[in-house]
């Protein structure tokens, strides 16, 4: 049985309290890196783009991690390193085809980047395929599903705002509590009994 988008964030909520600390500290370190990377010279937009895949599955590790109550480590935000490839695959492939869709009109792009939403966690789960299997089980698990996630993001769509008038620090709570609701999205997907990834 799936589970309402109001059930997700507020259980996301409820998971979360009393643990802001260390989910800000990753959330900063996460993009500390990410900010950091782009003021370099020259190179600093390549090496953003080399290292955003790792950096991005390694944030949806810990946050899985967390969701399972696995009592994820600072250090799971780098797990991406072991998996460079996948991941750096994942994302190239995920942008590339966001963009081109975004192109055409606005509203492709957007459903695109839904359906290619749980790709990171699909690699989390499942170590033995690569990032082109992993964004097409992505799109068949969002099948029937994109709407809802829509709905969810536009739950998040004010906290956003507010984030960018606080300069950007509410960010730091924002992500803990949207990927937190991201992961728990995943869960309810996964455990429906009205699904089955195709062979």
């Amino acid at each position: 049985m799936l589970i309402s988008n109001q059930d997700i964030t507020e259980n996301a909520r409820l998971q979360l309290k009393g643990k802001w600390g260390a989910v800000v500290l990753v959330a900063f370190i996460y993009l500390f890196i990410l900010i950091l990377v782009e003021t370099i010279p020259k190179i600093g937009e390549i090496i953003g783009l080399i290292i955003s895949g790792p950096l991005t599955y390694g944030l949806n590790y810990y946050f899985l991690s967390f969701v399972r109550q696995k009592k994820p480590a600072l250090e799971d935000l780098f797990k991406g390193i072991s998996v460079f490839g996948k991941a750096f695959v994942a994302y190239l492939f995920m942008a590339f085809f966001i963009i081109l869709w975004m192109l055409l009109l606005i509203v492709p792009g957007i459903i695109a980047a839904i359906s290619y939403s749980m790709t990171y966690f699909i690699l989390i789960d499942n170590p033995e395929i690569g990032g082109k299997d992993a964004i097409k089980k992505s799109k068949e698990l969002m099948r029937g599903n994109k709407y809802r996630y829509f709905c969810l993001l536009l739950r998040f769509f004010g906290w956003f705002l507010l984030s960018i008038l606080s300069l950007g620090i509410g960010l730091l709570w924002l992500i803990p509590y949207f990927k937190v609701s991201h992961a728990k999205f995943y869960e309810s997907l996964i455990n429906s009994d009205t699904y089955q990834f195709a062979s």
